[in-house]
């Protein structure tokens, strides 16, 4: 395996979150999102529809194998250089039955979650955007504070005084 695909819910403040974690890791293999309701996705992965995907993850590996849930998330911790021994070790039977009831309650709840972390999703986010007026620059500010006074900081204790 040389790469995965990660279908994903591009209006999930968390999943996105998620998805920009898993982006700054050195990775094991080549990672790519798409978004799970995209035309892309349909076309990479036409039972995309089929596993429910906007349910939970679902991960696509360029050999064929896909996992969805707790495997998909573990294929994604296997996929960073950091976190792949961490994989491995979740993925044992003694720990199984918690990392599945972890998993489901985040897959189950990633939208509340979102909102309580106030994650917003890259279509929210890119909206809220589009609605922000442009900052006036008539004087270079563009409309910042002025400077804050600076603080002086006493000098710190030599051993002596300490």
């Amino acid at each position: 395996m040389k790469s995965l695909t990660i279908f994903f819910d591009a209006r999930c403040g968390l999943c996105n979150r998620f998805r920009r974690w898993l982006m700054t890791r050195p990775a094991r293999v080549s990672i790519r999102f798409i978004p799970y309701d995209s035309e892309e996705a349909l076309r990479l992965f036409p039972r995309i529809r089929e596993v429910r995907a906007d349910q939970d993850v679902v991960v696509l590996a360029d050999d064929g194998r896909w996992w969805q849930g707790t495997g998909a998330w573990l294929t994604c911790l296997w996929a960073t250089r950091d976190y792949s021994a961490w994989s491995y070790r979740l993925a044992a039977p003694a720990l199984q039955p918690w990392v599945i009831k972890v998993i489901n309650l985040i897959s189950e709840n990633r939208l509340r979650l979102s909102t309580l972390l106030r994650l917003r999703g890259d279509d929210e986010l890119a909206g809220y955007l589009r609605q922000t007026p442009d900052p006036v620059c008539t004087d270079g500010g563009c409309g910042l504070p002025p400077a804050l006074p600076r603080v002086s900081l006493p000098e710190p204790l030599t051993p002596a005084q300490r």
